[in-house]
């Protein structure tokens, strides 16, 4: 029986990394393999990129991953709150997880 690492994907902000965007992938896929996720591809956004947030969120559901890794929350707009109704979502700096579980999903009213 084999299991299968939780998969996750990277995501960097080429704008705010700048010239430690390499530095920053490298932090990625180390702590994704610390934590023992599967990296699938690291997604790379600007400034100029318009949607990003929603874009990440489809691609987080296209490739079915249970986390998002960045560098920073600033690579979020800030929060982690629009990705953590559909995946954990895992900085670097500093090393925190948001997880899914602790954000209940509101009951609509019948």
């Amino acid at each position: 029986m084999t299991t299968e690492n939780p998969t996750a994907l990277g995501y960097v902000r080429s704008d705010i990394s700048g010239p430690q965007q390499a530095w920053d992938e490298t932090q990625i896929r180390s702590l994704a393999k610390r934590l023992g996720y599967d990296l699938i591809k690291t997604i790379r956004f600007d400034a100029d990129t318009d949607y990003r947030i929603d874009q990440l969120e489809t691609a987080v559901k296209i490739n079915d991953a249970e986390a998002v890794i960045t560098p920073t929350l600033d690579h979020l707009d800030g929060s982690a709150d629009p990705l953590v109704k559909s995946c954990d979502v895992i900085t670097v700096r500093p090393e925190n997880t948001y997880a899914r579980w602790a954000f209940p999903i509101a009951q609509a009213d019948g």
